[in-house]
């Protein structure tokens, strides 16, 4: 497919740029001038291990900064003895159903099984049963193995095919679940209730990182205010995210980013459970993939900024950016801070007091508002947008309109 050459080409051009960038590279990473992507002047941070890569060359064509920090790491299946037992026990004792959930894990299942030389004795099992493939991927993954899948549902829904197995009776009957590091809630008790056997097949098993340096830099960027939004495609990476925050005391404080600074977005609903349980507002895309969530943060991320009208030209905050008519414009956080403050009071005079409060690691010398107000300015491009109140502090030079106040 031509679309997936270009998309393993611009993955492969990006692999090297996938380290975990702060301060100055985050800007690094943006164009200084000209038209900005939808999402230019955010932070997006990535959780996920597997497709990582496809994820970040998605999020970056869009414009955006990322922190990759895993939370997780993915035990290779040819190492993986549980798996190897379960194959060989479905080989000696054939089940009647077999669930296939994810294209990746069946296909690592065959060649798995390949490698440990039970490849076609698998494939002759699997032949011979009632084969149920959860969306057009795993459909894919079943014809590329030279199978027929018996059925599989438009929605891609679990929730389908559970009632298709409800429906047709499970009394008595042996079902393998091919299990994807994911919870199922309800549906192995379900099928269990119905009076069905259910044999778990675990294609690959989630554990924590080896090296957890890059999530432990996510981690710190979500609780720095660094990120605008974190994205999760596995419910085991949040849960991973969780439990690292209680190793390093930092769990409530995480929780309370996440649920009034930073915007989780979730592939889909399982993956969302563990947010939600901790009372995390969460979004997801309708499609339960990697586009449609890229999508929906490039329509909901500039839908949380500040657009302002100032001297005559249009002023969007973003996260550690600011587009001026359209044209994306770097600037350093200090300038953000002052910046921030400013949009939160548009046309108001803010004093140079409050402006040395919000500024990181100032001090006391308010000559440090002026050293970062000027280099602010520089940044914008349009020194006229912040105006000089003398002997009071700055404001914003906000256009009049008919319900524009000020405070003098």
């Amino acid at each position: 497919m031509p679309g997936a050459d270009r998309n393993d080409q611009e993955i492969r051009a990006n692999r090297d740029r996938h380290a975990s960038p702060s301060g100055s590279d985050l800007m690094d990473e943006q164009q200084e001038h000209g038209p900005a992507g939808p999402l230019a002047g955010f932070t997006v941070g990535v959780t996920a291990a597997r497709r990582a890569d496809e994820l970040i060359a998605l999020l970056r064509r869009r414009g955006a900064a990322v922190v990759h920090g895993p939370a997780l790491r993915i035990v290779p299946l040819a190492d993986d003895t549980e798996l190897l037992a379960a194959t060989k026990e479905l080989i000696a004792h054939a089940p009647d159903v077999v669930v296939a959930t994810t294209a990746i894990g069946f296909r690592g299942w065959v060649e798995a099984a390949e490698g440990w030389g039970y490849g076609e004795d698998l494939l002759a099992v699997l032949r011979d049963v009632e084969l149920l493939a959860r969306g057009p991927k795993v459909k894919g993954a079943v014809r590329a193995a030279g199978l027929t899948e018996s059925w599989s549902p438009g929605s891609e829904s679990m929730a389908e095919v559970l009632d298709r197995l409800l429906a047709e009776g499970v009394d008595g009957r042996r079902i393998a679940l091919q299990l994807h590091g994911e919870p199922l809630p309800g549906f192995v008790e379900a099928l269990t209730a119905g009076g069905a056997e259910v044999v778990g097949v675990p294609v690959y098993r989630w554990m924590p990182p080896e090296d957890t340096g890059p999530l432990d830099r996510l981690l710190d960027a979500i609780l720095s205010g660094g990120l605008d939004a974190v994205t999760f495609t596995s419910a085991p990476a949040a849960a991973s995210l969780f439990a690292r925050a209680a190793e390093k005391g930092v769990r409530d404080r995480l929780v309370a980013a996440l649920r009034h600074d930073v915007l989780s977005v979730c592939v889909g609903p399982v993956t969302a459970l563990p947010l939600q349980a901790e009372g995390i507002d969460t979004r997801a895309p309708e499609r339960f993939r990697l586009g449609p969530l890229v999508q929906l943060l490039c329509t909901e991320l500039p839908a949380r900024s500040r657009v302002l009208p100032v001297a005559g030209h249009r002023v969007e905050v973003r996260g550690h950016a600011v587009l001026v008519d359209g044209v994306l414009r770097p600037v350093p956080p200090a300038g953000m801070a002052l910046l921030g403050l400013l949009a939160r009071r548009p046309g108001w005079v803010v004093s140079r007091a409050d402006l040395l409060r919000a500024l990181p690691g100032a001090g006391r010398d308010e000559h440090a508002v002026e050293t970062a107000m000027a280099r602010l300015r520089s940044a914008l491009g349009t020194p006229k947008l912040i105006q000089t109140v003398v002997k009071r502090g700055y404001r914003l030079s906000l256009d009049a309109t008919p319900d524009t106040t000020y405070d003098g």
